[in-house]
C-alpha cells in the first residue's frame, strides 16, 4: 500500500487529497485559500481526516509554505509517520498545448514546458507550476506526474480544433482550440456508461456540462471528446463567473481605442478573464448562489446575469446536439452543475423540443444519477466529478 497526493494549485489556493493506493481510499483532504494574501478572520485552511474537520485562519505567504504546513499537519494528526510514505504526487495542469496528449512524469524539462505554456492558460499554468515546484522542493523523491486538462480533448478532429485563420497561424504558432476541464469531462463520461447497461460505451453520445466558476461544455462520442466550448485558452466558450466567454474579437481594439483605462490587448484580456461574466453583468458577485439570491430579490442586474448565463449554456448544448446528431444524455457536473437546482431547471426547460424533461421530484439539491423523467428522450444525469481520483490513478499508472 502506498500513499498518493492529488494536487490542484490555483493562483491563491491549493486543494489536495491524499489516497491509499491502489485501494483508492481517501484518507485526508483539504484546501488552502488566500495564499499570498494578508491574514484575516476568514478561515482559509481546511483539513479533513476520517470524521474530523479542522478550519483555521493562517497567513500563508506562498505555495511552498502551504505545502510545508500540509505535510506537518499530516504528521501531527498521525496520518503519516514519515513523509517517505508519499510515493507519488499528481498535479492538475490546465494547458498542455500540443506537447502533451496524455499525463507525463515531471522532470526539469517537463516543468519548464509547463511554465512556457502559461500563455495558453495565464490564470492557471503559473499557479500549477508553483504547486509543482513547492512539492518537488520538499518531496524530491516522490514520483511527480502532470495531468493535463487539455489531454482529453486531443481526440477532437481537425475540423473542430482548427480556427478559420491562415494556415501558418496553426503550423507556425500553434493557434488552435485546446479546451480545458478534460479530466472532469473524461471522468463523468466514463461514469455515465453505468446508466446505459444495454448499450456499448463506444456507441454512447453524451454532452457533458462542467459548470462551476469556470465552465465548459463538451461533446463526447464513444468516450472521446469531439468538440468542446473552451478554446485557445479557458477564456472562450460559455459565460462564466468572471470570464466573458465567446466574444467578437473586434471588441478588443474598439475597447482600447475608447477606454483610456485600457492600454493594450493584455488589459482587455485581463478584464475579460477577471472582471466579466456573472461578476461583470451583475456588478454583485461571480458566485451563482449570490446571483440566485439577487434574482429572487428582483435585482435586475442579477436577473440579466442569470438569463445570459443560461442562454449561453443552452446555445452550446444545442450546437453539440447538432455535432453529435442527437445525444443519449446531458450530464451536469462541477459546483453549479451538481448543486444548483434552478440552473439545471432553467437550462433543460429551454431544451424541451429535443426531448429533455426534468422530474421535479428528482431535480433536488444533493441529487445524483438520473434526474429526467422516465419518458425523456435524452436522459439528464447529475454525476459528481472526481478529478482528484483521475489524477491519483494516473500517478499509479506512471510510477517507476
Amino acid at each position: 500500500m502506498t500513499k498518493t497526493l492529488a494536487v490542484n494549485a490555483g493562483s491563491s489556493s491549493l486543494k489536495w487529497q491524499l489516497y491509499d493506493m491502489p485501494e483508492e481510499k481517501v484518507i485526508a483532504k483539504g484546501i488552502f485559500e488566500r495564499i499570498g494574501l494578508p491574514k484575516s478572520d476568514i478561515q482559509n485552511v481546511t483539513f479533513k481526516f476520517g470524521d474530523a474537520k479542522e478550519e483555521s485562519s493562517v497567513e500563508v505567504k506562498d505555495h511552498t509554505q502551504a505545502v510545508q504546513i500540509l505535510l506537518d499537519d499530516l504528521k501531527a494528526h498521525n496520518v503519516l509517520s514519515s513523509f517517505d510514505e508519499i510515493t507519488g504526487i499528481g498535479h492538475r495542469v490546465v494547458a498542455g498545448g500540443e506537447l502533451f496528449k496524455e499525463s507525463a512524469l515531471i522532470d526539469d524539462k517537463v516543468y519548464q514546458q509547463i511554465v512556457d505554456l502559461s500563455s495558453l492558460a495565464p490564470l492557471h499554468n503559473p499557479a500549477n507550476a508553483a504547486g509543482i515546484k513547492a512539492f518537488r522542493d520538499l518531496l524530491p523523491n516522490a514520483t511527480a506526474v502532470a495531468v493535463f486538462d487539455t489531454a482529453f480533448h486531443t481526440t477532437m478532429p481537425e475540423k473542430a480544433y482548427r480556427y478559420p485563420l491562415p494556415t501558418k497561424y496553426y503550423t507556425d504558432y500553434n493557434v488552435r482550440k485546446y479546451g480545458a476541464h478534460g479530466t472532469s469531462h473524461m471522468y463523468v463520461s466514463q461514469e455515465a456508461a453505468q446508466y446505459f447497461p444495454d448499450k456499448d460505451p463506444k456507441d454512447l453520445k453524451l454532452i457533458t456540462a462542467h459548470i462551476g466558476n469556470g465552465a465548459s461544455i463538451t461533446a463526447v462520442k464513444g468516450g472521446q471528446s469531439v468538440d468542446t466550448s473552451m478554446g485557445f485558452t479557458p477564456l472562450a466558450g460559455v459565460m462564466m463567473g468572471t470570464r466573458a466567454g465567446e466574444m467578437d474579437a473586434s471588441v478588443i481594439p474598439y475597447m482600447i481605442a475608447h477606454d483610456p483605462d485600457l492600454k493594450d490587448a493584455q488589459d482587455v484580456i485581463d478584464l475579460m478573464n477577471k472582471q466579466s461574466g456573472l461578476a461583470g453583468i451583475s456588478e454583485k458577485s461571480s458566485d451563482m448562489r449570490d446571483i440566485l439570491s439577487g434574482r429572487e430579490e428582483g435585482d435586475k442586474k442579477s436577473i440579466l446575469a442569470f438569463d445570459m448565463y443560461i442562454d449561453r449554456v443552452q446555445k452550446f448544448i444545442g450546437q453539440y446536439l447538432a455535432v453529435l446528431n442527437g445525444a443519449d444524455a446531458l450530464i451536469f457536473t462541477a459546483g453549479v452543475g451538481e448543486n444548483s437546482v434552478p440552473v439545471r431547471k432553467a437550462i433543460v426547460d429551454g431544451l424541451s423540443w429535443f426531448g429533455m424533461a426534468l422530474d421535479p421530484q428528482k431535480n433536488v439539491f444533493g441529487a445524483t444519477g438520473i434526474i429526467s423523467t422516465d419518458d425523456s428522450r435524452v436522459k439528464v444525469i447529475v454525476i459528481p466529478t472526481d478529478e482528484e481520483l483521475v489524477i491519483a490513478r494516473d500517478v499509479e499508472r506512471l510510477k517507476k
